[in-house]
């Protein structure tokens, strides 16, 4: 690596030198007061170049996630489409792929689930989630049963990558930052990334530095590892060392690294119970990485509007990492204070469903499971139940090394994570600590726990169990979907007229076959979905102009009648074909809805006719055709 020397507000620092001829720097968009490029970095957790098959013992760049989301839609044309749902902030397509099959229906009128995955720029396994699941389901349709009737009657919308601009980053240097790479005052200097991490020994990863400081250190060795590895901390002067994460204070202002490559939140800039990042009085809630306003930012605008536009969509999880959770909404409250027990029960329904399938030991709500009675404001679950009207997750992979008390104290805690890693990952979690030089504390040593494939996402040989798990969860709730079935339609005559005509009853029944009703309680209060409707089509084809045909009868008092009654009385004009409909509560799963029209019909003999039911989130039954004779 070779570097220049330079002077950065006062402070005597070394870059990458960006004429030499050996080095590749990555170069971010924006104005910037801190360095705006990198030296790129290829880590062996990652592929980069796309091969003939598609494996998880690596992670992916974005460019081979593009070209398997290419391949996809070019090899199954009848499951997949592909299309961009918008650009970043760098200008870069965040792309997305609709699977379902299109002989079987429009996708928008089937119920829906949404997967997404990479919206925090270093929480790649989301991704890779994502990614296995598209790989799974069109795979395995044709062959197994339960894909294949699911990719029938369901649609899924997948988004491998809502922040591509932070994705690429994290995975071409050594950079990380938890949002876009939009410029961003995090230290309140008024100044836009001025203090990035610093690689100092040229490795391609942000460690930890360690220098001796006995008046004021904070850590020692712990005694428990006789490696002298791990460090444990105690009250400030009673260490041997003081630590950092890798770099220097490039703005002399006493702090390293607290300014680093953007830091806006897209999981902190939705419409619901948003909160900006300063207010005017000094006594309100204010919130970090909010954003200038909600939905300020491309990529989340991006979520926003796409489901804003696809009310289909019953279940959403958007993945990040590291606690393990699965993780709910409500973001600023207890779930039972301000939830419909009826939303509610589902909710802790697939928060034990989920635990059981992924072996993490936590699901709940983000206010109470997560923080403790410490509110998020303007959180994706927020948005996707009180706003949205969904089942909407957020959950959280990977648990940090933290995989078992291997030294029997009671405490899963890093003297565990060092072993496990000796033990089933090969010990390349942990660089050995190492002899170095700092411009200002003089000699310091730098190791650590690698910060991106082992403490914020699982080692790349680790992976797959993690990010598998994660989606046949995601799966199982897909099964758990409305799904509308025809029932029996029955035409019977229950009056005669000497004028030659006659009323009849027509019963029109349909059944939800799946486990969840068509509609939350919650959507319909936001009136996110329209009412379930069952709709008749009637034909008059050769009925003589002027005549009455036929007349839909009212059978309820009048303050009820547009409900009731639906549609229309007397056509008088056969070439109007206006739609005669009921509105029916929602089906809950297994249950059995009827809708009864009295219809009488004038001088005929029969009407035949097409029923359909229309649902926002149950879905479409369309064109059952019936005879009233």
């Amino acid at each position: 690596m070779l570097f220049i020397t330079t002077v950065l507000y006062g402070q005597q620092q070394q870059i990458p030198d960006p004429q030499a001829k050996k080095s590749v720097n990555y170069v971010l968009y924006g104005m910037r007061h801190g360095v705006n490029y990198f030296p790129e970095v290829r880590y062996s957790h990652v592929q980069y170049e796309t091969g003939d098959s598609l494996s998880f013992g690596k992670y992916h760049s974005a460019d081979v996630i593009y070209d398997w989301l290419e391949r996809w839609a070019e090899k199954y044309p009848d499951l997949v489409d592909l299309y961009e749902v918008g650009e970043s902030y760098e200008g870069r397509q965040i792309l997305q792929i609709t699977v379902t099959n299109k002989k079987t229906g429009k996708d928008t009128d089937k119920p829906a689930a949404f997967f997404e995955g990479g919206r925090h720029s270093g929480e790649v396994t989301g991704s890779e989630c994502v990614l296995w699941l598209a790989k799974y389901l069109l795979e395995n349709y044709g062959s197994d049963p339960e894909v294949t009737r699911l990719l029938d009657t369901k649609t899924i919308y997948l988004r491998p990558i809502n922040n591509p601009d932070g994705h690429n980053l994290y995975m071409h240097t050594a950079q990380s930052s938890r949002s876009t790479v939009r410029p961003e005052d995090n230290d309140g200097d008024d100044l836009l990334d001025e203090d990035p991490p610093d690689d100092l020994d040229g490795n391609g990863i942000i460690l930890t530095m360690r220098w001796k400081d006995e008046k004021k250190g904070t850590f020692i060795t712990d005694p428990k590892d006789s490696t002298g590895r791990i460090m444990k901390r105690v009250p400030a002067g009673k260490g041997i060392f003081l630590t950092s994460s890798e770099g220097i204070d490039n703005d002399n202002d006493g702090r390293i690294n607290e300014d680093g490559i953007g830091g806006l939140d897209l999981h902190r800039n939705y419409p619901e119970n948003w909160r900006p990042q300063t207010e005017a009085t000094g006594r309100g809630n204010t919130q970090g990485g909010a954003g200038e306003f909600p939905l300020s930012e491309t990529e989340t605008r991006a979520v926003v509007t796409f489901l804003l536009s696809h009310p289909n969509v019953y279940v959403v999880n958007s993945m990040d990492t590291s606690v393990p959770m699965h993780l709910r909404p409500p973001s600023t409250s207890p779930s039972e204070e301000r939830m419909y027990p009826e939303d509610l029960k589902w909710y802790k329904k697939f928060d034990e469903i989920g635990k059981k399938i992924t072996g993490y030991s936590r699901a709940g709500d983000v206010y109470d499971d997560y923080g403790q009675g410490d509110p998020l404001f303007g959180h994706g679950p927020d948005f996707g139940y009180w706003y949205f009207g969904a089942i909407w997750y957020g959950d959280e992979i990977w648990n940090g090394g933290r995989n078992k008390d291997y030294n029997g104290d009671g405490n899963t805690d890093q003297l565990d994570m060092i072993i496990w890693d000796d033990k089933e990952n090969d010990g390349i979690g942990f660089t050995e600590w190492t002899p170095a030089k700092h411009p200002v504390y003089g000699d310091i040593e730098i190791g650590g726990f690698d910060p991106k494939f082992f403490s914020q996402n699982p080692p790349s040989k680790h992976l797959e169990p993690w990010i598998k798990n994660q989606a046949l969860f995601n799966l199982e709730m897909v099964k758990y979907l409305p799904e509308l079935v025809w029932g029996n339609i029955v035409a019977k005559k229950v009056k005669y007229y000497k004028t030659d005509s006659a009323d009849y009853q027509l019963k029109v029944s349909f059944r939800n076959a799946g486990k969840l009703p068509t509609a939350l309680k919650q959507a319909h209060l936001v009136k996110i979905v329209t009412d379930d409707r069952i709709v008749l089509e009637l034909d008059t084809a050769g009925s003589a102009a002027g005549k009455p045909i036929y007349k839909v009868l009212e059978d309820a008092k009048p303050s009820e009648a547009r409900e009731n009654r639906g549609g229309y009385g007397d056509f008088e004009r056969p070439v109007q074909r206006r739609p005669v409909f009921k509105i029916v509560p929602d089906t809950d799963g297994g249950a059995v809805t009827t809708a009864v029209f009295n219809i009488r019909l004038y001088g005929r003999a029969e009407l035949a006719g097409k029923a359909s039911v229309f649902s926002t989130r149950g879905g479409v039954l369309k064109d059952r055709e019936f005879v009233i004779r």
